[in-house]
């Protein structure tokens, strides 16, 4: 039977985590250029699938913004059918083969996350979403080879002015968070290119021979009309894991993802996919003094805030954790002004008692910051989600909350229009003791297995041997085998598909080939990363906010790779160096907290479980005699939503 597909897999980059610690948390916590449709032209929108259909309600709401790229193989002129009712679009090319289009409206007042259309001298066009690392060593290169190019450029022109030098190499002085297509008129080539971790969406599709690129998926089903057919084995893979397990899938068979650090190129040839970035992390990193991997790392992630922030003030999404009070005290010594940064934290008063708020406000009140407490309760799930206007490009499970994502984040665009998120350092940051010191024991390394060792032990202390001893005195957890599919799977599609044979081969999709750090590595080229940043994508839609990962800058996640994980690893040892006297000791020592049970599903059983349409659709992917009652385990109840969304979305579609 097939396992994977007909469709071959993209090979492994560097994206992120495995569908675990932060997406799943965050699931179950929240879990300017032009005006936007008129009325009339907005219902045409939602009555073809297009943009400011129902899936989008942020772009309803006046946050429309996308961009789309159209190349014809043959040298044929583009159909500006295909264009729409977008307010800019351009034509390029001999006999006008290719095309670009830009429907933004400026709802988030950020300038450079702005789409639109940009040339430079007339002979090299872009559009997309654009915003750049390490602007000033970028500019250092090319006024080394050039001249200087004008220091206020957007960062997109910039990227013109790498390609102008460097031609299709210039991807690789490229770092930070972007989609975008360029044209170069003089070669009649069109290339896309998408970001190193995947931050920004991109998606392709061939229709005859014609191609489209667009960030918007809704874009291209909407013009591509061969791309409704569903792909099976996304749908199961998303029933199975709330992700697909192969980078290029989408939930549509004919439309393709560009997989994170790929450029896509078209021109009279053809077309050609290939990588320009892969994660490498090949020797740990060795310093003399301790002192320096705690500065080094301060010094990183301020670089990696000061390419982040915004002209106003920023938004930090703060619990009472290490990483995100971290990424506060950060931000506070890069700007040298607390009132530039508010706070928020999420707090549960009646669900569980985890002490969110104490911690956070421990932290706020020593960095000076503005704190503010939500209680969220009532806000993990909406009982109305099947009657809300709100339909995602894809199934999602962050369908059943998110009227209550638009209503949070809404409330937080007024307080700040850029927010930080702090995922990155669970992955980055994980003991993994025995591959290190076995790979230092194969090596020779005798030495520095002599520092490891006492370095560890060293730092753990009497508190975490103790802890130690007494988990190896209780009961020995079983080992787990690889997930099964759920019983409520219709049979015959599960057999049909190899869904067994599948998970078992393809698992959470990450290399975990890395001789010393195989979970990292792994987690960081999981295509279950990418869900968390689609589900970003999805919450950025439902209202004018921008997020950003200063811990996904390069210069930071390849640094917390490259520290020796004995002793960095243990409890994230290295942040709580780098932040001490920085932040409190009670939150500088506070244990890792998971949630103490599932919220959403415990707000579920309160309203009751969802209604079901009985389509025959949805019947092709689920045996509805075997779904969850009110009854099951928490577990079983939570990997049901999967079904419920993708059923919400087939009825809606």
């Amino acid at each position: 039977m097939p396992v994977l597909g007909p469709r071959p897999a993209a090979p492994a980059v560097g994206t992120r985590a495995p569908l675990g610690a932060s997406y799943r948390r965050r699931a179950r916590t929240e879990r300017h250029r032009r005006p936007c449709l008129d009325p009339s032209r907005r219902a045409r929108a939602d009555r073809r699938g297009g943009p400011g259909s129902l899936h989008r309600p942020h772009d309803l709401a006046g946050g429309l913004e996308l961009f789309a790229a159209i190349f014809n193989l043959r040298a044929e002129s583009i159909d500006v059918r295909q264009l729409g009712d977008e307010p800019d679009a351009k034509l390029f090319g001999d006999a006008g083969r290719a095309a670009f289009v830009c429907s933004a409206t400026d709802s988030s007042g950020i300038p450079d996350e702005k789409c639109a259309i940009q040339s430079l001298g007339g002979r090299y066009w872009i559009v997309g979403r654009i915003r750049l690392d390490a602007r000033c060593e970028l500019q250092a290169r090319l006024a080394a080879e050039i001249g200087d190019p004008p220091e206020a450029i957007p960062d997109a022109l910039l990227c013109l002015h790498a390609y102008a030098r460097w031609g299709e190499r210039f991807v690789e002085f490229l770092a930070g968070d972007f989609a975008f297509a360029l044209w170069d008129d003089e070669r009649q080539s069109l290339i896309a290119v998408r970001d190193q971790m995947g931050v920004r969406l991109l998606f392709h599709a061939r229709k005859g021979n014609t191609w489209f690129v667009s960030d918007s998926l809704d874009w291209i089903v909407a013009r591509a009309s061969t791309g409704r057919e569903l792909d099976d084995y996304w749908i199961a893979d998303f029933l199975t894991g709330a992700a697909s397990r192969e980078f290029e899938r989408t939930v549509y068979r004919d439309i393709q993802r560009l997989a994170p650090a790929h450029i896509l190129k078209l021109n009279q040839a053809g077309a050609v996919i290939r990588s320009y970035w892969r994660l490498n992390i090949v020797e740990p990193i060795y310093f003399r003094d301790p002192r320096t991997y705690a500065e080094r790392f301060r010094e990183l992630l301020s670089l990696a805030i000061a390419d982040r922030l915004p002209a106003s003030r920023v938004g930090i999404a703060m619990s009472g954790g290490l990483d995100s009070t971290t990424l506060a005290a950060s931000t506070v010594e890069v700007t040298a002004d607390a009132s530039r940064i508010v706070a928020e934290c999420e707090h549960y008063e009646e669900t569980m008692h985890i002490r969110e708020d104490h911690f956070a406000s421990l932290a706020a009140r020593r960095l000076g910051i503005d704190l503010r407490i939500r209680v969220v309760d009532d806000l993990v799930y909406d009982p109305q989600w099947r009657s809300r206007d709100i339909r995602p490009a894809e199934p999602s499970i962050s369908i059943l909350n998110a009227h209550n994502f638009r209503q949070i984040d809404g409330d937080r665009a007024r307080a700040a229009s850029v927010w930080f998120e702090g995922e990155g350092p669970d992955n980055a940051l994980t003991l993994e003791r025995n591959s290190y010191l076995g790979w230092l024991v194969g090596r020779r390394s005798w030495g520095q297995l002599a520092g490891a060792l006492f370095q560890y032990a060293r730092v753990k202390g009497v508190a975490g041997w103790a802890q130690t001893f007494r988990r190896h005195a209780g009961s020995r957890p079983q080992a787990k085998g690889a997930a099964a599919p759920p019983p409520w799977l219709n049979r015959d599609f599960a057999e049909r598909l190899g869904l067994a044979e599948r998970i078992a081969t393809l698992g959470d999709g990450g290399d975990t080939s890395h001789p010393w750090r195989p979970l990292a590595m792994a987690s960081f080229t999981s295509p279950f990363w990418q869900c968390d940043l689609d589900d970003m994508n999805f919450r950025e839609s439902l209202a004018p906010i921008v997020r950003r990962h200063p811990y996904l800058d390069l210069r930071v996640a390849e640094f917390m790779l490259s520290v020796p994980p004995v002793p960095w690893g243990w409890k994230k040892h290295l942040m709580r160096e780098a932040m001490r006297d920085r932040l409190p000791v009670e939150v500088l020592s506070r244990e890792k907290t998971p949630l103490a049970c599932y919220p959403d599903v415990a707000s579920m059983r309160r309203h009751g479980l969802p209604e079901l349409s009985r389509g025959s659709r949805f019947e092709r992917y689920v045996d509805l005699r075997h779904l969850p009652t009110v009854q099951a385990s928490e577990t079983e109840i939570y990997s049901a939503m999967a079904a419920y969304s993708l059923d919400h979305w087939l009825t809606h579609g």
